[in-house]
């Protein structure tokens, strides 16, 4: 009997396998953090032109980077049942598409940033994407525990591609900023790669959770938790951060940081019940952090 021929996917089903090449869940939430910085480089609400310019180049830039980590991670994407229903692995998208989508979108990246933003903020949204792919993707993943530490620049590049937009430098309170979305990547990442232990554990990347004891993983997860709110709350000197700011920078960074010592209370008797919990928490701590760096510099106290 003949196996039947594969059906060719539709036009839309093609667009929506690029679409989810990208990772758009992980692109909305790096620019939680641009629009917020824009408003605090400008002391105002920045032309909607420029928020939107920005906003464009910054999405195609993360959406190259993730599309080649779709092309470079395919062979461990098919074993790890959270990635499996990636297009690669399911066959919507060929490698050979996958690469030149993810060269296209990053040159219009820069291309895009170039023309509508300023020659600064294209060469940040360059420099972001040669670090996620070859230092992250290619050097760090697969061979060492701290390759979700040091990626983690990667994905706080939003901060300086922001502030450059509207002042065509990197201040030191761009740095501050960046410094906390790298900080915030570890207690944020970590509880993730617990609850998929034995995906990354057969897919052979050594997240820290699968070469180390669950006790050694919490610790990591609370000192990084501490040195996150730690960099909060020096933007409020750097910045002149008000009342807002500095309210929920003080009570939500105390939650977050409680929050991980659960984690790690729980880790150093066995497996942590639901790590998730802090995962999504993290998500909510920086979502709330940064839209009170963009409503702090709007309010006249």
């Amino acid at each position: 009997m003949s196996t039947p021929a594969k059906t060719k996917p539709s036009f839309g089903a093609k667009l929506r396998a690029y679409f989810a090449l990208t990772k758009p869940r992980v692109i909305e939430l790096l620019l939680i953090a641009t629009v917020p910085t824009m408003i605090l480089a400008a002391g105002e609400i920045p032309p909607l032109t420029l928020m939107l310019a920005t906003l464009i180049g910054g999405a195609l830039s993360a959406g190259s980077a993730n599309a080649f980590n779709c092309y470079i991670d395919a062979d461990i994407d098919k074993i790890m049942g959270r990635t499996k229903n990636r297009p690669l692995v399911t066959g919507e998208l060929t490698k050979t598409e996958a690469l030149w989508f993810a060269w296209g979108i990053g040159v219009l990246s820069v291309v895009w940033l170039w023309v509508t933003v300023n020659l600064l903020s294209a060469l940040l949204s360059l420099a972001a994407i040669l670090f996620y792919v070859f230092v992250y993707t290619l050097g760090l993943k697969r061979r060492t525990p701290q390759n979700i530490v040091w990626g983690g620049a990667a994905g706080a590049m939003p901060a300086l591609i922001g502030w450059s937009a509207v002042t065509n430098e990197v201040s030191i309170t761009a740095w501050i900023l960046f410094l906390i979305i790298f900080l915030w990547t570890p207690p944020h990442y970590w509880p993730l790669s617990m609850r998929y232990l034995e995906d990354y554990r057969d897919a052979g990347v050594p997240m820290l959770p699968v070469v180390a004891k669950n006790e050694v993983v919490g610790r990591q997860i609370i000192l990084y938790a501490w040195a996150y709110l730690a960099a909060t709350l020096l933007l409020i000197p750097i910045a002149g951060m008000g009342l807002v700011y500095t309210a929920v920078a003080v009570i939500a960074g105390a939650w977050f940081t409680w929050e991980s010592h659960r984690l790690y209370n729980e880790a150093k008797v066995g497996i942590p019940k639901n790590p998730m919990r802090l995962f999504h928490g993290s998500i909510s701590h920086l979502t709330l952090l940064f839209l009170a760096i963009a409503i702090d510099p709007l309010l006249p106290f």
